[in-house]
């Protein structure tokens, strides 16, 4: 690391500390030619493959973006399209993958926001999931419906004895 005052091509690590999330590592360091101290902030890279093979970095914005036209209409916040993002982020680095297909980031969203939104959901899945016909559609409703059976259905007590 460069002295941002003299150049110096080499700098002491003085202390480190990471982020509220963990995301992000501050470091203060040291110039051994100037004396002088600076600080550095350090993250580790997630990159998107394009199908059009650019890569290009991970942005929570386009993942919003992206999900606010599927819940247009929709009782949807910000905060919760942030959180959502912020959600779909965190999968994806906990794989440990520093580089990841567009297509995998779209199908990535699809859990989340299925429990954010179901009519969101199917409208961002039909683009996904590339739903060609009615078929399609019916059978993704037949499979919400039964999931959100199977949901409430664990949560009802059964008769007592």
């Amino acid at each position: 690391m460069h002295c941002p005052f003299c150049r110096h091509p080499d700098s002491r690590v003085v202390d480190s500390r990471t982020s509220d999330d963990g995301s992000t590592i501050r470091r203060r360091r040291q110039c051994p030619n100037c004396s002088r101290r600076f600080s550095t902030s350090e993250t580790a890279s997630l990159s998107v493959l394009k199908r059009s093979g650019v890569s290009e970095p991970f942005s929570r914005a386009k993942v919003i973006s992206g999900v606010r036209k599927a819940c247009q209409g929709r009782p949807v916040s910000d905060d919760q399209l942030a959180m959502l993002a912020q959600r779909v982020e965190e999968d994806i680095r906990s794989s440990g993958v520093a580089e990841i297909d567009a297509h995998q980031v779209g199908l990535s969203i699809l859990q989340p926001l299925q429990q954010l939104d179901l009519v969101a959901y199917l409208r961002f899945a039909s683009v996904y999931q590339d739903f060609d016909s009615l078929e399609d559609f019916e059978s993704a409703i037949v499979r919400l419906r039964a999931e959100s059976g199977a949901r409430s259905a664990s949560r009802t007590p059964g008769p007592s004895a």
